[in-house]
């Protein structure tokens, strides 16, 4: 077996060797693995590394008794299917387990009853820090009964601009896909999305209109189509703007399960895509993209990412170093046959 360069010789490894390994002092390394003490972000990461490298083990009851904490977070969620919150969770869970911090899960189901029930338990365990996402980007109200507890809302920010809240930029989404769109020679793009009172609808389709605007253009159909986060919606609507705006050579759509219905109602109409008429989606869900017909360009939106910079503010936050406000996580393009 291969040694890893910087590791110790034999035996288990020492904090001395993670802090070799990553280049820091042993204070800078003991402190990077508290949540304490004020350091880079990168360094923080630096530190987490090598720790995963070395499969270092710290002496979780000696540090218990030394520093009064836990090592243990409370990831809360209201997505009872996991569509959106697993992947963030699981982001967390990564940035989490590299500093050796036991995580528990708890699913509120959307309850208010339940979550306080799951409140309380996490009290009572005395967890250092508790990260909230949800399935939906609207705001949420802040937790209640937690304080000192360091917390840190991941998609579904708080509607508290004190708190720390790591979420999806959106504007950055509907640039990436109306950029692209123009970059292709489309100019008559339709917008497709779900109902007007979920913020990710309606954030999206104002960036949309927006941009747009911005290039002397205008939505084929002259208004936004809010509907439903569906297949079915998407057909519906493809047939409403054929209808209305023939001419149409584009379909940005607010998730991929309306692009999807989209493309549907496209090929069964005798519409070549994307020679005739080019499709985006949203969020990058491959169950969806992948199995379009033909496989859809899509904006990823990066929830694992969003969890993992929930859990390094929330690190920081433990360690007294709390950056409150809304941060942003940019999103990518995925360009596949659709565009």
């Amino acid at each position: 077996m291969t040694a890893v360069p910087g590791s110790p010789p034999s035996g288990r490894a020492k904090l001395a060797d993670v802090a070799k390994l990553a280049g820091v002092s042993v204070g800078t390394a003991s402190k990077a693995l508290n949540g304490g003490g004020r350091m880079r972000p990168e360094t923080r990461e630096r530190v987490l590394a090598a720790v995963e490298t070395l499969d270092f083990r710290p002496n979780q009851h000696a540090q218990s008794l030394h520093t009064g904490r836990s090592w243990t977070v409370g990831l809360m969620t209201t997505d009872g299917i996991g569509r959106f919150s697993t992947p963030v969770l699981l982001g967390a869970e990564d940035a989490l387990g590299a500093g050796k911090i036991s995580v528990l899960l708890c699913d509120t189901r959307g309850d208010a009853i339940r979550e306080q029930h799951h409140l309380s338990n996490l009290v009572d365990r005395r967890v250092d820090g508790i990260i909230v996402t949800g399935r939906r980007t609207d705001p949420r109200p802040p937790l209640k009964g937690i304080d000192p507890i360091p917390t840190v809302y991941a998609l579904s920010p708080s509607t508290d601009p004190d708190d720390i809240s790591v979420v999806s930029d959106d504007r950055s989404g509907a640039r990436l896909a109306v950029e692209h769109l123009l970059a292709t020679g489309r100019t008559r793009i339709a917008h497709v999305t779900g109902p007007a009172h979920h913020a990710a609808a309606r954030d999206r389709a104002h960036h949309t209109v927006e941009l747009l605007e911005r290039s002397s253009l205008e939505l084929s159909t002259g208004r936004v189509h809010f509907g439903e986060w569906s297949e079915a919606w998407g057909r519906r609507a493809a047939e409403a703007v054929l209808r209305t705006a023939p001419d149409t050579d584009a379909f940005f759509c607010g998730n991929d399960q309306i692009a999807r219905g989209v493309a549907d109602a496209l090929r069964e109409n005798g519409l070549d895509v994307p020679g005739r008429v080019a499709i985006v989606g949203y969020d990058n869900w491959d169950v969806m993209a992948l199995a379009c017909r033909p496989p859809l360009t899509t904006i990823d939106t990066d929830l694992a990412e969003i969890g993992r910079q929930a859990a390094l503010r929330l690190l920081d936050a433990i360690g007294s170093e709390p950056a409150p406000g809304l941060h942003t996580v940019p999103c990518r393009l995925v360009v596949r046959e659709s565009t």
